[in-house]
């Protein structure tokens, strides 16, 4: 008998979710994490804590996300406040 948080089996996506937009958005965080160093050092310091890699993904998709639906809100492009500025 199971209950709430023990089941040991194999984590499946859901049949009611868009699977080729997770793995656009699962796409979008890795190279996130490579050219960004906000969410480079959130990575790594969230890694270094002890947390599963793929839980770290799926949050860095949903600041992706939420930034993404801000940018639509305001009507602006994005600004990365964290990247030098080119001239």
């Amino acid at each position: 008998m199971y209950s709430s948080g023990q089941y040991r089996g194999k984590a499946k996506t859901s049949n009611k979710a868009n699977k080729p937009l997770k793995a656009l958005l699962h796409t979008g965080a890795m190279s996130a994490i490579q050219h960004s160093q906000e969410l480079k050092g959130y990575y790594i310091r969230k890694t270094a804590e002890g947390k599963n890699q793929m839980l770290v993904i799926n949050n860095v998709c949903n600041k992706l996300i939420h930034r993404v639906f801000a940018c639509v809100r305001r009507k602006e492009k994005y600004k990365d406040f964290y990247s030098p500025v080119v001239a």
